[in-house]
């Protein structure tokens, strides 16, 4: 998450009534917006201003993070936005698309996939080789395929680039039966050390970009973020929920 240098006026609800009933923000107000923003943290690589449902209220997102900064750019707001008619997340909403759009273009061919035969979801999975629910995870992927989810890991080994655990990922990735290396891995097996060509600091850093802080991570095909361990028949529900459309 984005750490602003600063400490800010906090929004009250009398604010945000008030800004109910402002007029739409003019669209040079977002040239203003993101020029004070970017004194803030000059270091972002993305600072994208738009509207919101509340009028005189900005969303903002800063490089995957989201905030809201009243229109004078006066006060910022660090919290989600719920639509209580739809009983929807608007922050969750639009933190998925960035999601969907750092996750685009993803090779399949650099992630160590278990998938039934005909899957009727897939779940991308950022995952580290030594972490309890991790190892809990692969060892269910049995009850995950039968549950007809593809199961499609990405390396996010929490102690960082240059870690044991990385190390052993990058093992991993280099034998030849990745699976096979992977599952006696997080059996507690050491890969024999190898080196090669591999992904896992870029998906590190990938994993960092996209909000994960922890493993398992679990980020569905909307962009949605599930962070941490969930049982397998738990998690189809929660899949076919998510195709559900909305009331």
């Amino acid at each position: 998450m984005i750490r602003i240098p600063l400490i800010f006026a906090a929004l009250t609800a009398n604010l945000l009534m008030t800004a109910a009933y402002a007029e739409t923000t003019d669209p040079q107000d977002f040239d203003a917006v993101e020029a004070k923003l970017r004194g803030l943290v000059p270091n972002a690589k993305t600072i994208a201003v738009s509207e919101t449902p509340i009028a005189g209220v900005l969303q903002v997102q800063i490089n995957s993070d989201i905030v809201y900064v009243t229109s004078d750019g006066k006060y910022l707001l660090q919290g989600q936005i719920m639509d209580i008619d739809s009983r929807s997340n608007l922050t969750d909403q639009a933190k998925s698309g960035i999601r969907l759009d750092l996750l685009t273009g993803l090779n399949e061919d650099e992630q160590i996939t278990f998938a039934p035969v005909e899957p009727e979801h897939s779940v991308l999975v950022f995952t580290d080789i030594d972490c309890g629910y991790c190892r809990k995870l692969h060892n269910e992927m049995a009850e995950y395929n039968e549950q007809g989810i593809a199961i499609h890991y990405l390396a996010f080994p929490r102690a960082g680039i240059g870690s044991a655990s990385f190390d052993k990922f990058v093992s991993v990735w280099c034998a030849d039966d990745q699976k096979s290396a992977l599952t006696l891995a997080k059996n507690g097996s050491d890969p024999e050390p190898q080196k090669c060509p591999n992904p896992i600091a870029e998906q590190y850093d990938l994993g960092r970009e996209v909000g994960v802080t922890g493993t398992p991570a679990l980020v569905t095909t909307d962009g949605t973020l599930i962070p941490g361990y969930m049982p397998p028949a738990q998690l189809r529900a929660r899949l076919d929920s998510l195709k559900e459309p909305a009331e």
